[in-house]
């Protein structure tokens, strides 16, 4: 027989093998299954060199050398012993006495049980040696190696095949897990500070969204949260955060945008995004608010901010009010001020002045061309300070009393000259009975007023009687209270007439 042939032949052998293997899986139990390897081994070892021979012969056809295997293995059965002397019973060959189900002494025959084997009559199987184990394997014909081989890649097929499909249904479960997640709406909450602000009397603030969730399908729309941050729900994804518009208050308030954006990322449900996206509104004056901002906050009021338009139409009127008279208030203010801004303003032929806003209301004054006097209110006998107008060259004598408290050149060719009682010094004098040169003497209320209105109330009476001045006076520390706080607050406004 030629290499062809014979290639031919092995191959038919090795695929028959298999499928007898594959068809055999389902009806073969393991305990139907028994070999004799030392029997079988003896029984081959002719039939494969019978077989070798005949095929270096190449008279014999493939189905007499398989017909004459099945004749071997049919006599083989038969055979007492084997080549090592061991002794190895096939279940079927067992006698009738030594069955499976035997009759036990006292109890009668037994039902016969299936599957119950005696372990005293079934003979434990010995280890063949290497040499035993060689010799079995080459005489082991290739048909019965092969339908070895074929059952034992079949079981691991099999076995393997359980494996995978666990683990591939796991893998689907994890997917199909992950799967749902991306198309499960996620809760998140943000960070929000608005001093005032409840959502359930107010309306909501709204929130711009924009991203991509986790299909890839771009997101743009418009999400509202109440004063803690929450009522966001969206798909896992990337998302940018920005404040659409002002919310409104149950008063009227409408509050500052902040313009800040933020990049979120939603994972899971109930997700702080505190400390990524917080947003901090500002409550600007109510007179500054434009109708832009109210009309804004208004129109997200409607689409969603507030539980209905009629809620977002009243919310938007108490927003416009509280805006009308704030600037109602602010008018009447300036109007008062400018008011106050005359009254205070005074003028003489060569120079103009403003009475200091810690004096106005409590005091007056007269003038006498380019002298001013400013005295306290009602008192003309009690005056605070003198302004004077004298020529550059000319010299300036104050009054009976009085001390130079301080000067400013008109840079007109005059100077003023202001002068008057150094009251931290002589009041404390006079209430105290001290009669050094007192203009007067005055009630307690009044010397209080006088000392608080000639230190620009840095100072009590007690002060200065008892700690900066003492009841025996210091002229010189009394007079530098004076004309320092005059320095400050009345001689920088005068100036020269235009």
């Amino acid at each position: 027989m030629n290499d062809e042939t014979m290639g031919q032949e092995d191959a038919a052998q090795d695929a028959e093998a298999c499928a007898e293997a594959l068809e055999s899986l389902d009806r073969i139990s393991l305990d139907e299954i028994a070999f004799d390897d030392s029997g079988v081994d003896v029984q081959d070892e002719p039939e494969t060199e019978a077989q070798s021979d005949d095929q270096d012969a190449g008279d014999v056809e493939p189905a007499e050398d398989e017909a004459d295997h099945e004749g071997t293995e049919s006599e083989a059965g038969n055979q007492p012993e084997s080549d090592t002397g061991e002794e190895t019973v096939l279940l079927d060959s067992l006698p009738a006495e030594d069955s499976l189900t035997r009759e036990l002494p006292g109890l009668g025959s037994a039902p016969a049980v299936d599957e119950t084997i005696a372990m005293g009559d079934i003979p434990l199987p010995s280890v063949p040696s290497a040499r035993e184990a060689e010799v079995r394997h080459r005489k082991m014909s290739p048909k019965r190696r092969n339908l070895m081989v074929a059952g034992v890649v079949a079981v691991a097929l099999v076995a393997g095949g359980a494996g995978y499909a666990a683990w591939n249904g796991y893998q689907q479960e994890q997917a199909a897990a992950v799967a749902a997640n991306a198309h499960t709406m996620m809760s998140v909450q943000i960070g929000v500070h608005a001093a005032g602000l409840d959502c359930s009397t107010g309306s909501k603030i709204p929130v711009q969204v924009s991203g991509q969730d986790s299909d890839g399908s771009s997101v743009s729309e418009t999400l509202y949260v109440d004063e803690h941050g929450r009522g966001i729900k969206l798909l896992p994804g990337d998302y940018t955060l920005s404040i659409a518009a002002s919310p409104i208050a149950a008063d009227g308030t409408i509050y500052t945008v902040p313009t800040t954006k933020t990049q979120v990322t939603v994972k899971r449900d109930g997700q702080d995004l505190s400390a990524q996206a917080t947003f901090k509104f500002k409550v600007p004056s109510a007179d500054t608010v434009t109708d832009d901002q109210i009309d804004a906050a208004a129109k997200y009021a409607e689409e969603g901010g507030a539980s209905s338009a009629a809620a977002a139409k009243v919310l938007q009127q108490a927003a416009t009010a509280r805006r009308d008279a704030a600037v109602n208030a602010v008018s009447a203010q300036k109007a008062q001020a400018s008011r106050d801004a005359d009254a205070r303003h005074k003028a003489t032929d060569l120079y103009q002045l403003d009475i200091p806003v810690e004096w106005y209301g409590k005091v007056a004054t007269w003038q006498n061309g380019s002298t001013l006097c400013i005295y306290l209110d009602d008192d003309t006998n009690t005056p605070l300070v003198t302004l004077v107008a004298v020529r550059e060259g000319e010299t300036f004598t104050p009054d009976d009393g009085d001390t130079v408290l301080g000067t400013v050149s008109l840079g007109n060719g005059y100077t003023v000259y202001a002068s008057g009682p150094v009251y931290p010094y002589v009041v404390p004098q006079t209430i105290n009975g001290r009669t050094q040169n007192p203009v007067s003497t005055y009630p307690m209320d009044t010397a209080i007023e006088l000392v608080e209105l000639t230190t620009g109330n840095r100072y009590t009476y007690s002060q200065i009687k008892n700690d900066l001045i003492g009841k025996d006076g210091n002229a010189d520390a009394a007079t530098k209270l004076e004309t320092d706080y005059l320095a400050q607050i009345l001689l920088p406004s005068i100036k020269a007439q235009d």
